[in-house]
């Protein structure tokens, strides 16, 4: 049998299989990634990829055409709620109210200050592609789909996988430094023990794929998804745009979400649910094209243990959502991004095993929150139900009513207003996305106190605390071109800011660089003076340190260690800072 010897073999060719694949080709550590499906997702699946995921994509080279393909700005910067689609009543098909959804397009200063990214959105179904096709040419030969994993054992020194190539009908090996379970959980979880725990079955969905031309009745081009009050149901269903070459009513595609209770049958007859959804949306006169029924169950689940051995469980595999906020996908690339950085150190040599002890205490806080945020969405959502007065066990004419009421000007309308903007939880859930911080050996405290939230879920407010994200500033080198600060940090480097006097961090940062060989790279901003000016004092005001103080930013953009003003030793404050993050002694 053929054995391959690569130091990082990444089983599952998904959203998270793909960005480790990039990030490690990136970073100059070969892998080979093997996926036991034919090709990529032949469902929608995910399509909310928020402003950190896509500060990796832009990373990876992907960005550009992920924006091209995906939905406008002006197309995706409302989420609204409707008494029904179309119907014979008159209420059918009007808005209830809405909601900016993850920074409106664009148009929040809040998403604007907090990355050079815009929010985007494009469903799996096509964002796959692009990521195969980017890591195959960072990789040739690397990324091979329809090889199944078969068996896996591991050692104290290495990980054997035995991949069944599905085309050809033959096994070979692959010895690896480690493994990345990138699979979703089918299968190198379950050999490993890996328990996956959290609620299950807490209500059954069907999603239905199909081409029709519903512009007609899905008004408001602004609005991305709309979560449509089923009268003759008493439920809701959610429809999304699907593109794939015109976006708000005019899409091509789309998705429909339909709840059925997990003792329907109904849900199991592809029949009956293309019926049920054609009742409930008024679409007597519409014929869609059916691509692909699906059925899930909404679930929130986090894996007991995100590391056995050499052999790392990352996205889906570790932890999965409700689609409720856009979590999942999102989590498994900051799932890729926190650990495949650590990976090339190792390898390299710049950092000790300890390193990769951190993965899960800082992966894993962050996505079982995530878990959580989504499954608090998702049942939020009956908030709106309760406060509308529509239910199942009521007949079509009192649902009818209880919308009717809803529309009106009145205390029952103010009401319902009010429990839909109880949901900007899932729509501007900023803090959530951009606000977690991390905390592991691989961050270096410096005795600040956590600063209590104006808001957990709601209002991101930038730091450079240790293990909070760098924050975002836009300088001006000195030519004067203008360059966001993220981009400041390369590719498996670290990178010291100090302030405009911190010449002495600079200096202390070569030295240390050179007897650890660690890369770092060091720059001093100030307004006035520095190698980058900060020319709207954006940095000045989120710094939080003097002129003569530094920050210590990880080659993941998180803030690993700062000092607030200068050090009597610089070189041995930062040498030992280095050496706590990276698990090894400090240099002499």
């Amino acid at each position: 049998m053929e054995t391959i010897d690569t130091p990082v073999v990444i089983v599952g060719g998904g959203g998270a299989g793909l960005t480790a694949s990039m990030l490690l080709s990136k970073l100059g550590v070969e892998s080979l990634l093997v996926s036991a499906l034919p090709t990529t997702s032949i469902l929608p699946k995910a399509h909310v990829l928020n402003q950190r995921c896509m500060e990796v994509f832009t990373d990876l080279g992907v960005a550009d055409e992920i924006y091209a393909r995906g939905t406008p700005a002006a197309n995706m910067r409302y989420s609204a709620y409707y008494a029904g689609l179309a119907g014979p009543d008159s209420v059918y098909g009007r808005q209830i109210g809405r909601l900016e959804c993850w920074g409106a397009g664009g148009l929040d200063p809040d998403w604007a200050s907090a990355s050079p990214c815009l929010q985007a959105n494009l469903p799996q179904i096509r964002l796959e592609p692009i990521l195969k096709a980017r890591a195959e040419a960072l990789a040739p030969g690397r990324v091979r789909f329809h090889h199944e994993l078969v068996d896996l054992v591991q050692d104290a020194d290495r990980v054997t996988a035995t991949v069944l190539d599905k085309d050809a009908g033959a096994e070979y090996a692959v010895r690896a430094r480690y493994l990345l379970a990138c699979d979703g959980g089918r299968s190198v979880g379950p050999r490993l023990g890996v328990r996956l725990e959290g609620p299950r079955d807490l209500m059954r969905i069907v999603s239905v794929y199909m081409s029709a031309d519903l512009s007609s009745v899905a008004c408001d081009p602004d609005v991305l998804i709309r979560w449509i009050w089923l009268p003759d149901r008493g439920v809701f269903g959610t429809l999304v745009p699907m593109g794939p070459d015109a976006w708000g009513p005019a899409s091509e595609e789309w998705v429909f979400h339909l709840d059925y209770e997990n003792q329907d049958t109904r849900a199991l007859d592809d029949t009956r649910v293309v019926a049920d959804m054609k009742a409930a949306l008024g679409l007597s006169g519409v014929d869609p094209k059916v691509h692909v029924i699906s059925r899930w169950s909404m679930e929130g689940i986090l894996a007991d243990r995100f590391r056995v051995g050499r052999v790392f469980l990352v996205g889906d595999a570790a932890h999965r959502h409700p689609p409720t906020g856009g979590l999942g996908l999102t989590s498994a690339v900051h799932d890729a991004q926190n650990l495949c950085w650590k990976i090339a150190a190792v390898l390299a040599g710049h950092a000790g095993e300890a390193l990769l002890d951190s993965y899960e205490p800082e992966r894993r806080v962050a996505d079982g929150r995530n878990v959580q945020r989504s499954l608090e969405n998702g049942m939020n959502h009956l908030e709106v139900a309760r406060a509308i007065g529509i239910a199942p066990e009521n007949g079509l004419a009192q649902n009818l009513e209880a919308l009717r009421s809803a529309l009106e000007e009145g205390a029952h309308r103010r009401a319902v207003l009010a429990a839909i903007a109880t949901q900007s939880m899932e729509f501007r859930e900023h803090a959530v996305e951009y606000g977690y911080e991390y905390a592991s050996p691989a961050v270096v405290p410096d005795g600040t106190p956590q600063p209590a939230p104006l808001d957990p879920v709601r209002v991101y407010v930038p730091s450079t605390r240790p293990g909070a994200p760098l924050p975002h500033a836009e300088l001006d080198d000195l030519d004067g071109r203008r360059v966001p600060i993220s981009r400041l940090v390369r590719p498996g480097r670290f990178l010291l800011i100090a302030g405009e006097d911190g010449k002495a961090w600079c200096d202390a940062a070569a030295i240390v660089a050179a007897k650890a060989g660690v890369p770092i790279d060091a720059i001093r901003i100030g307004h006035l003076d520095g190698d980058f000016r900060d020319p709207r004092c954006a940095w000045l005001r989120r710094r939080e340190i003097t002129s003569r103080g530094a920050v210590l930013v990880r080659p993941d953009r998180f803030v690993g260690w700062r000092s607030l003003d200068a050090a009597a030793d610089p070189v041995g404050a930062l040498a030992r800072a280095l050496a706590q993050i990276l698990g090894g002694p400090a240099p002499s």
